[in-house]
């Protein structure tokens, strides 16, 4: 069964993985433009928003605009309907259009845009570049007839929970009874209304990353038969896995710089990029940082990365790199575009299993900003 939704039921659902909580300080996420309560039908995922790509959406009759570059960055001292900014902030109000904006919360977000780019390359991340934050995990008890043991475990691990190290679906179990009277007005999926029911249940206890436990109680929630799903949730005294931003991979066999620099370019499909460093310098472990990772190349070399793959390059921080033996590989800023299908499916995947009357799309205007000259 579907059912109409407001933007703060897609929002929610977005920070349910990727939440504010693991932005960096001071970037400009969340709502941008418009009302959190409005209605929504249709959904548009862009990299930037720029007067192209709110023309596109109101063409295509869009609600709602995600981007992962937040378009007001710097506060705004007034809104000129002539410049680029307040001709696009008129349109989008004019049209009924809400922005919002999710950014190094997305960056970082497990499943986000570096793990994004990861599987665009082909690479399978190990780890984080630069950690910020360390998952608490929590301990989650669902009380389940054991009728349906097998389709709550499932969902539970789907949605990410009872991973431990590289083990999944790990949950403890042990059976009991429960007991419940279903009051007027209800609809139980087993006894009758102000009848004492007993029925044979499991208790399965497993292990959720604070991150995404309000997904897993979601996920958990369609999967119960029960009308009203009983568990506990409660913190306990074990850190999670680290959360960061960029990922490090290692590649199955080493290869030069060159030779690793051409496969970047085939896999971002990118008509040019740069790197630094010998052509023939040996190649085996990667960090990736989408968008602009000059300030972190420290990090990438001592988490021992052969090569670092970034946008926005500067010089000096191409000297510094060639100084301490770290390759690097500038494919452009624009390759974080990968987002744009990446976060498409994954709300839609999201939004269907809550029931939700929405549809998505990717935004096809190109908002690379430079041109390239051929050889």
């Amino acid at each position: 069964m579907t059912q109409k939704v407001q933007t703060k039921d897609i929002i929610n659902v977005l920070e349910s993985f990727a939440p504010k909580s693991l932005a960096f300080e001071g970037d400009p996420i969340g709502l941008q433009v418009g009302d959190l309560n409005s209605s929504v039908e249709k959904v548009m995922i862009t990299l930037d928003v720029l007067e192209s790509v709110v023309d596109e959406a109101i063409e295509q009759n869009v609600d709602l605009i995600i981007a992962h570059h937040p378009f007001i960055f710097k506060p705004l001292k007034s809104i000129n309907t002539n410049d680029e900014k307040g001709k696009i902030i008129n349109k989008l109000v004019k049209h009924d259009i809400t922005v919002y904006a999710a950014h190094t919360n997305l960056d970082i977000a497990q499943g986000g845009v570096n793990d994004w780019l990861m599987e665009q390359l082909g690479l399978q991340p190990e780890g984080v570049v630069v950690p910020t934050t360390q998952d608490t995990l929590y301990k989650m008890v669902v009380f389940v007839p054991t009728s349906h043991e097998d389709e709550l475990r499932n969902a539970l691990a789907e949605a990410g929970a009872g991973h431990i190290g590289e083990y999944s679906h790990c949950t403890f179990n042990s059976e009991g009874f429960g007991t419940f009277k279903p009051q007027e007005g209800t609809n139980p999926y087993i006894g009758t209304t102000n009848e004492l029911e007993k029925v044979q249940e499991l208790r399965m206890e497993t292990v959720v990353p604070v991150s995404i436990l309000q997904d897993v109680i979601d996920q958990a929630n369609q999967a119960h038969p029960y009308e009203e799903m009983a568990y506990d949730v409660y913190p306990l005294e074990l850190d999670g896995e680290p959360l960061g931003l960029g990922r490090m991979a290692t590649l199955n066999e080493t290869t030069t710089l060159e030779q690793f620099a051409q496969t970047v370019k085939k896999a971002f499909n990118v008509p040019q990029l740069r790197f630094v460093g010998r052509s023939n310098k040996k190649v085996k472990k990667v960090a990736v940082i989408g968008g602009d990772g000059n300030k972190f190349i420290h990090q990438a070399k001592r988490q021992g990365a052969d090569v670092l793959i970034t946008g926005d390059v500067y010089y000096h921080t191409a000297h510094d790199a060639l100084g301490m033996g770290l390759g690097m590989i500038d494919p452009g800023h624009h390759v974080e575009e990968v987002m744009k299908d990446g976060l498409k499916n994954e709300l839609e995947s999201r939004t269907e299993a809550n029931g939700y009357d929405v549809s998505f799309v990717s935004s096809n205007q190109v908002t690379e900003p430079f041109q390239f000259l051929g050889d």
